[in-house]
């Protein structure tokens, strides 16, 4: 019987495509005779990523991706992370690659064979990477019952793959290979190496750090930022997940499944009240000897900072010190002076939104002893108002500024740098799902707000998936390029809290429409959370940090 042709619509150049069912992504784009500026690594089929290699067997909206797009950058990355598994594994057989988590514009790698990260080794592995491009070898998917997916593991000694697969009771596994090597990964790769292009591999701290090329831009690698205090906040949590025995996904389902959830929660949160007991006593001491009067608290979109503020609080009365908090909200110019984003939309993030001269002379005073007017902004009519509200800032109190600008040092630079102290709270989510795929930690932040967003403004997943890019921009500019001046780092992630979420995500993410943009986004996340075992929320304290996002938390907000 002769098959039926149909078309598929290309979304980059809004054409229909007459195909005869069966082609490959890869041979559709042929076809599309696009004029991309960058080779694409992935498309969106009907609004989810898929690999090129995917056959098409009907209709289809088909976007192809490249890397400006995040999901043809994880593309890119994933697949590079393969290459240099595959050049270890060539020059060092056995050596057990971890890949951590993101930093400084690339992915801190850890190796169990120190002499693999000597400068002469690395020169070897980044020479073996060039040539596994260069060969243009392709990744082969192969789609297998689980036993036999673990038996491929066994014989690589990649334990903690076995263990994840055995937690998650599936019947069926993928995995690729590459050049008969294995691995898996929780998405889709390029169809070949040949599509990698720029890449740098360099020693840093104890480990390896592999850049991948500038977002849309892959024939350069991205510039490295050293950011030494935030590896060291990711180092300490790593020594903790060590000692507890928990460091991938498959840990934490083995935790479940053996009823020791509840010891985990109280472990992971006496870990955060003693972080921030510590914080406390380090602002109490300089308080003491150099006159700190100043708490200035940063950090990207839901990651705690409002919780953390108001534990801080707690903590720093037992020192007895007295908080007092000023919203930077009141320090809003009036509406037709906020500096407007590239769209032409006010953009109350910039941080020229603020009226920074009032602002510093109104710490300036206080700190003198004066008692000043505290403004308040109005929203409704974007204005500044006094209402008779005053502050004095008596003996033995510090100020406690809580916003996404605290550390940036134009916020304040009328205030005497002994004054201040810093605090940079952002989700570092240590656990990973295994070795060579790490959590990003935008996602865990991500799904807590979809959460917070749903349950108490009324928000879609949808809409709040659509607002990330703009808040992540945001955060690339004024946030992220300060978090080096802070003082004193708190991770407010927690072992367990994936866990937790996923039984309060799912259905929201399942809202999602499936003919919007937002559902690739929403499918991924939907895909991720389906490795955990649930933990229930019962066993997780009021004054949990989590609460401040699930709700039930005794803190007022």
């Amino acid at each position: 019987m002769e098959k039926e042709s149909f078309d598929v619509y290309c979304v980059n150049n809004r054409k229909t495509i007459r195909v005869n069912g069966g082609e490959s992504l890869l041979e559709i784009y042929r076809l599309a005779n696009l004029q991309l500026t960058n080779r694409p690594v992935c498309a969106y089929v009907n609004n989810k990523t898929e690999e090129l290699k995917y056959r098409v067997f009907g209709p289809k909206d088909i976007e192809f991706l490249d890397t400006s797009n995040p999901s043809g950058m994880r593309t890119y990355v994933r697949s590079l992370c393969f290459v240099m598994y595959k050049a270890i594994n060539d020059i060092f057989p056995g050596t057990r690659l971890r890949i951590e988590h993101s930093l400084s514009h690339g992915y801190y790698c850890l190796l169990d064979n120190q002499n693999a990260i000597e400068p002469h080794s690395i020169e070897k592995i980044k020479r073996r990477m060039a040539q596994i491009i260069a060969e243009d070898i392709p990744f082969k998917k192969i789609e297998c019952h689980t036993d036999e997916a673990i038996k491929a593991f066994r014989k690589q000694g990649m334990f903690d793959k076995i263990e994840l697969l055995q937690s998650t009771h599936q019947l069926y596994t993928q995995y690729h290979t590459l050049d008969g090597l294995a691995d898996s990964y929780y998405s889709w790769l390029t169809p070949s190496t040949g599509y990698l292009q720029a890449f740098d591999l360099v020693k840093y701290n104890g480990g390896l750090l592999l850049v991948p090329p500038i977002p849309g831009n892959p024939e350069k690698p991205s510039p490295i930022e050293p950011q030494e205090k935030m590896l060291h906040a990711f180092k300490e949590y790593l020594t903790f997940n060590k000692i507890i025995g928990l460091s991938n996904i498959g840990d934490l389902n083995k935790v479940v499944e053996t009823r020791q959830a509840t010891d985990l929660i109280k472990v992971a949160e006496a870990l955060h009240e003693k972080k921030i007991s510590k914080i406390a006593d380090d602002i109490a001491t300089r308080y003491h000897e150099k006159g700190t009067r100043i708490v200035l608290i940063s950090g990207p979109s839901s990651s705690g900072k409002t919780t953390f503020s108001k534990r801080l609080s707690i903590q720093l009365m037992t020192n007895l010190i007295k908080p007092v908090a000023i919203s930077l909200d009141n320090y809003f110019v009036n509406r037709e002076e906020t500096p407007r984003d590239e769209s032409g939309d006010y953009d109350y993030e910039s941080l020229y939104a603020l009226d920074l001269d009032l602002f510093n002379k109104d710490l300036n005073r206080l700190l003198q002893g004066e008692t000043i007017q505290m403004p308040t902004y109005n929203f409704e009519l974007g204005k500044r108002e006094y209402r008779g509200n005053t502050l004095k800032l008596d003996e033995g109190a510090v100020l406690i500024l809580e916003g996404i600008h605290g550390l940036n040092p134009d916020l304040t630079p009328q205030i005497e740098p002994h004054l201040k102290y810093r605090i940079y709270v952002s989700a570092l989510t240590t656990i990973s799902i295994d070795d060579h795929n790490w959590i990003p930690t935008a996602d865990n932040r991500l799904l807590r707000r979809i959460i917070r967003d749903f349950k108490y403004r009324g928000a879609s997943a949808q809409s709040t998936i659509a607002r990330w890019g703009s808040v992540r921009r945001g955060e690339e500019k004024w946030i992220f390029p300060y978090q080096e001046n802070a003082d004193a780092m708190f991770n407010s992630s927690l072992l367990f809290e994936l866990a937790v979420m996923k039984d309060y995500a799912q259905p929201i993410l399942s809202a999602v429409p499936h003919n919007c943009h937002e559902y690739a986004e929403a499918h991924r996340l939907l895909r991720f959370l389906g490795y955990f075992q649930s933990i229930n929320q019962r066993e997780i304290p009021p004054t949990s940090l989590l609460r401040e996002f699930l709700g039930g938390s005794s803190f007022k907000y």
